[in-house]
């Protein structure tokens, strides 16, 4: 891989899951690659602020493992007892605020000796704002860090210069296209949003496993549907396997560094080109065998629907596949994750598996 490509990198949000993004940025260093900015949202806001105030990784790695759950989360009883419905949110702030001074301390965006985009959304008007850039780096770091993490009810919006601003997931949770605006070179998206994770018996587990899980199925189909016609420049997206860790998960620290770093290794060397060489649209691309077990398809039509390309319909309403070899991006498996029987299969015939 050449170390002169010029490229940016998006950190996605995923609760605790993004401290494999330390990973990631591990993974980079080693390679020599080093981005001309990151974007982040949510924690990838606040690994992507670390990096961007030139902390040796070495330091965000010992923070992370030190890291507990009283750190950031600790109920808002008082809150809760005297505003009831109407508490700002389930914890109280100044934890997290800590946390996030530790890191950045008072600095603003043009105080950061390396590029920081922070995703954020205005909570009246659903504006998205994008802290960072030209025209928005007045504000402290640490106060657009914040609103970043600040889930809906979880944690408390946060004023900034007259916005009240809340975690940029709600819209974009891998806001890839914010780093269109700081760099015209290939995008190394990372996702920690779980995508295709399935689970079991969520409804038992409570509030918090309830409301993490249905925000991990609304981040992950944004940034499939944002994605999915995707053509310039290139976005080569890493995927590290954490879908079945919980968001908010403080025992899987170094399983989670340990992934991020084997992720974005393993996501490069799959590419047939230096990142500046690389064409328009997704990668790490692959060719797949498409079949469809004629016994268990129900004719429902969920596949051709969706891929009208890929999947056709025979005299019977079953599907059928147009042409059995597809060459796909990341995303591909969409297809078959979305047939309610697993009708459908796919076999990855080039590159050969990892």
């Amino acid at each position: 891989m050449a170390t002169g490509s010029q490229f940016s990198v998006v950190l996605g949000g995923g609760g605790l899951k993004g401290l494999a993004h330390i990973g990631v940025l591990r993974a980079l260093e080693e390679r020599g690659l080093i981005p001309e900015a990151v974007v982040g949202c949510s924690i990838g806001a606040l690994i992507g602020a670390a990096w961007a105030t030139g902390m040796p990784l070495r330091e965000v790695e010992d923070r992370a493992l030190a890291l507990k759950r009283t750190d950031i989360f600790r109920v808002a009883h008082l809150d809760m007892a005297l505003k009831r419905m109407l508490s700002p949110a389930v914890y109280r702030p100044e934890p997290l605020e800590h946390l996030i001074e530790s890191l950045v301390g008072q600095r603003t965006f043009d105080d950061l000796p390396r590029r920081l985009v922070v995703n954020t959304v205005d909570l009246n008007t659903g504006d998205q704002m994008l802290w960072g850039l030209p025209g928005l780096t007045a504000p402290r770091v640490a106060d657009a860090v914040f609103a970043s993490c600040a889930l809906p009810g979880i944690l408390a919006p946060r004023p900034i210069l007259g916005r009240t601003c809340v975690d940029g997931a709600v819209v974009e949770n891998l806001p890839i296209r914010a780093a269109l605006a700081v760099c015209h070179g290939p995008i190394i998206a990372v996702d920690v949003g779980g995508a295709g994770g399935r689970r079991h018996a969520i409804e038992r587990q409570g509030f918090a496993a309830t409301y993490a899980r249905g925000l991990e199925i609304v981040m992950n189909t944004l940034a499939e549907e944002l994605m999915r016609d995707w053509t310039d420049p290139p976005v080569v997206l890493v995927r590290p396997r954490v879908e079945r860790i919980s968001m908010f998960a403080f025992n899987r620290t170094p399983y989670l560094m340990a992934e991020g770093f084997r992720a974005l290794n393993s996501t490069l060397d799959r590419l047939p080109n230096h990142l500046d060489q690389l064409p328009p649209g997704l990668h790490p691309q692959r060719e797949m065998r498409l079949t469809i077990d004629a016994e268990a398809c129900i004719g429902c039509g969920i596949c051709y629907a969706r891929e009208p390309m890929i999947f056709g319909r025979k005299p019977d309403g079953k599907a059928t596949v147009r042409a059995p070899k597809q060459w796909w991006s990341p995303l591909g498996d969409r297809v078959v994750r979305a047939c309610p029987t697993a009708a459908i299969s796919a076999e990855q015939t080039w590159p050969p598996h990892d």
